[in-house]
């Protein structure tokens, strides 16, 4: 087990040992984080566009374009990246596991102590440690597990899935964007409703994420619905401000 300054470590996923649920488990798998940013982006995105768009005197058919742009390339581009950066991770923990895996079989002795160190740390006492690493190291697979988990933070036989990631990213951004499209594909052209579906959603949203986090439901509402209005009222002025000498 070298040491961990020696080597770059890629973003982590807490998760020593098997997940206690199936929740946990999705979570894990890399479904639920990508699906969550992308809606809240796909709904704050779209309603920066269509308030800019709305405040510069667009008609209601440039603002469904501008809608409907946004959310295509809005949502490719986040499916895009949530895939890149997925793989990349994945490639870099195996790249890490490659290299954990030569070094016991080079070092297998002085890699058992440093395994017994680490369990020390967690406290264990000293003999204790040293007979779980030696248990442990007996055999490879396992050990090389416990080594990757201490060293990396990671568990390299449930990596996530990229295909998923990019999938969930496409969907929920997909979703997040056409709510404020939602009147103006209704036949209801109405700016200011456009906005309050945005904000109902975003501020729905927000809760719903801050009771996945076990938080409070209107701490993570308020907040979501907060940044959002900053991100629309901003795009909003600059609209006015564009369309008032562009016009």
């Amino acid at each position: 087990m070298t040491a961990v300054t020696d080597r770059p470590i890629p973003p982590a996923r807490p998760a020593p040992g098997p997940p206690p649920s199936g929740h946990h488990r999705d979570a894990a798998a890399g479904w639920l984080r990508p699906a969550v940013f992308g809606a809240m982006d796909g709904l704050v995105t779209n309603v920066c566009l269509i308030s800019g768009v709305g405040a510069g005197g667009g008609s209601a058919r440039a603002l469904v374009l501008t809608g409907l742009a946004g959310l295509c390339a809005g949502a490719l581009s986040m499916a895009t990246g949530e895939y890149v950066s997925v793989s990349s991770q994945n490639e870099l923990v195996r790249a890490e596991v490659e290299r954990e895996r030569r070094e016991l079989a080079r070092n297998p002795l002085g890699e058992q102590a440093e395994l017994a160190a680490a369990l020390m740390a967690h406290g264990l006492d000293e003999q204790t440690a040293a007979r779980a690493a030696a248990q442990v190291s007996a055999r490879p697979d396992r050990g090389l597990a416990l080594h990757v988990r201490e060293e990396l933070g990671v568990d390299h036989e449930d990596l996530p899935s990229p295909r998923t990631a990019a999938a969930a990213s496409f969907a929920a951004f997909c979703v997040g964007a056409l709510v404020p499209l939602l009147p103006y594909l209704a036949g209801a052209p109405s700016l200011p409703l456009a906005l309050a579906l945005a904000a109902a959603a975003s501020f729905a949203g927000g809760g719903t994420v801050g009771r996945l986090a076990h938080r409070p439901f209107w701490r993570g509402a308020l907040r979501q619905l907060l940044l959002a209005a900053l991100a629309a009222g901003a795009t909003y002025l600059v609209g006015l401000a564009v369309g008032a000498h562009v016009g």
